[in-house]
Formats: structure tokens, C-alpha cells, sequence
């Protein structure tokens, strides 16, 4: 079993191949990857393709196990997620494409190392701010070095600032957050990936989101638990369930702060 500092150790040297793939194959094509769909209307771009396979090259060399990618076919995922209990990687090349297609500079590479379908290492990198956010399991969380949180949470519901992606969330949870809001102010960024680091290092309070898949949300849940944060799926099953299953999720900075905003969602779905 290895230490929670060569746990650390392995979670810096994926931080390291993540910046540079992203460095070489994300950064040159930002502002000049056309544009496709996929079947279910989402976007994709060359950028996500070309990184996906290199990050499948490359990541297996640095750990054992099999990479499972947004850009795969539903039974190869399915097939994947069956047989990689042992150790499984878990990527969004770029989590935010319509971000990136745009020009909008939040998006984000999105890794983890999954053992018995539990992150165990994490990486979240922005290439455009290089930001990069990760986590060990027991060894902390961290921002380009630098612990998190950046700073303490709000220390009520009231003064919070939260994340919510309104177009994903029921019309009455959503009526109810835009004319009787809890919290102070709120953002969405689209980018589900960030959105997890940013409650983790503190610039967001509270987070909730209606539809998020595994690779949405493998790398920042982890991350956020190792910075003292808390999270559920919103339908209170397990978030770690597989590639198949969309989950909404409710997050929180601090488990003080969790409760009250669990509660508040709970009482007005």
C-alpha cells in the first residue's frame, strides 16, 4: 500500500504529463479546432480527439489499467468500467468544449485513477489560466502547489456564493433558486470540472448540478474531499456508479455549510 507521500508523488507526476499533453496538443488548436456534434447533440472538437489519444498513449505507462474516455462509444466504456476494478483511468480531455470552441477560456484537462471505481488520484488543469488542481487520496488537495482552500467558506447558507447550472436542474427547483435564492450570489462557468475545484479551493461556496457524467466529475469530487469539502448525488445514491449513469450532484465547501444547502434543495425539489 503506498504512503500518502508517494501517493502525493504519483498525483505530481500525472500533474506534470497532464500539463505537457495539454501544452502540445489542446493549446495550439484553442481558437482554431473546428466544430462537430455528436449523436446525443454535444459538442466535440480535433483538440478533444488528438488529446484523448495520447493521454490513452501515455497514461497507462505511469499507472496500470485501461482509459476511459467521454469521446467512446457507450459499450466500450460500459466494458471498460466492468473489468477495470484493479485500476482505471477515468479522462475528459477537454470538459468545457463548448467553452473551448468559443474562445472562452475555462475549460479544463479532467483525470483520475480510479481503484475498486474509487479516485484515487486527481487532476483538473486549465491550460489558459495553468491552473492546475490535484488531489491524492489521504494526502491533500492542492493548486499549483499551494493547499486548498485558498480560503475558509462562507459560514452560512445566506453569505454564499454558488454554482448551479439552471438548465439542468427541475423548472420548479429552478423557479424556486431564481425568485427565493438561499445564497448570496450566483455563477456557472461550463466547465462541471472547474466548478468541483472551485468550491475545493473556495471560490465557490455551494455547487449544484442537475446531469453530470463520471468523467465530469471523477477528478473533482475527489479533489474536493481531500480539500474538506462534501458531496452527495442529489438523488442520495452513489456517485461512483458507473460510465452509463447521468447524476445530478449537490456539493458543498465545508460539511456545516453541506447540510444547510443539502437541506435547502431537499425541502424545495
Amino acid at each position: 500500500m503506498p504512503t500518502a507521500s508517494q501517493r502525493l508523488a504519483r498525483a505530481r507526476a500525472l500533474e506534470s504529463l497532464v500539463r505537457d499533453i495539454a501544452r502540445e496538443e489542446i493549446l495550439p488548436r484553442y481558437l482554431k479546432s473546428s466544430r462537430s456534434r455528436k449523436a446525443d447533440g454535444s459538442l466535440f472538437t480535433e483538440a478533444d480527439l488528438i488529446s484523448q489519444r495520447r493521454f490513452s498513449e501515455a497514461l497507462p505507462q505511469l499507472l496500470p489499467g485501461a482509459v476511459l474516455g467521454e469521446e467512446m462509444s457507450a459499450a466500450e466504456q460500459a466494458v471498460l468500467w466492468n473489468e477495470g476494478g484493479r485500476g482505471l483511468w477515468c479522462i475528459d480531455p477537454i470538459d468545457g468544449t463548448t467553452n473551448f470552441a468559443n474562445g472562452i477560456p475555462l475549460f479544463a484537462v479532467s483525470i483520475a485513477y480510479l481503484i475498486n471505481h474509487q479516485p484515487v488520484l486527481g487532476v483538473v488543469y486549465n491550460p489558459i489560466t495553468d491552473e492546475s488542481f490535484y488531489a491524492a487520496r489521504g494526502a491533500g488537495a492542492f493548486l499549483n502547489g499551494t493547499e486548498l482552500p485558498l480560503r475558509p467558506s462562507a459560514a452560512s447558507l445566506h453569505d454564499a456564493v454558488a454554482g448551479v447550472d439552471f438548465k439542468r436542474i427541475s423548472h420548479h427547483l429552478g423557479d424556486e433558486l431564481a425568485v427565493r435564492p438561499p445564497y448570496y450570489s450566483q455563477r456557472n462557468f461550463g466547465s462541471s470540472a472547474l466548478e468541483w475545484c472551485f468550491v475545493a479551493a473556495g471560490r465557490l461556496d455551494v455547487y449544484l448540478h442537475g446531469g453530470q457524467m463520471l468523467w465530469d466529475y471523477a477528478a473533482g469530487c475527489l479533489i474536493l474531499a481531500e480539500a474538506g469539502g462534501q458531496a452527495e448525488a442529489l438523488d442520495g445514491g452513489t456517485l461512483m456508479s458507473g460510465p452509463a449513469i447521468k447524476r445530478g450532484v449537490i456539493t458543498a465547501a465545508s460539511p456545516a455549510l453541506f447540510t444547510e444547502w443539502s437541506a435547502w434543495v431537499k425541502g424545495h425539489s
